[in-house]
């Protein structure tokens, strides 16, 4: 019985922290884009670019 004196507050305060956590991060515009990350990929292009002199000279 006496635990709950203790692990009640941290609960509260974990709870706290995690919801303080998911509203920045949607405030901050993490959960903006969700398909654009997983097509990047898929859309990657291997080939060199011919006419890119930059990557010559480094």
């Amino acid at each position: 019985m006496e635990s709950l004196f203790l692990l009640i507050p941290i609960s509260l305060i974990l709870v706290g922290l995690l919801a303080w956590v998911l509203y920045w991060s949607v405030k901050a515009g993490q959960f903006d884009d969700l398909q654009g990350p997983g097509e990047a990929i898929l859309m990657d292009d291997d080939t060199p670019d011919p006419h890119d002199v930059s990557k010559h000279y480094q």
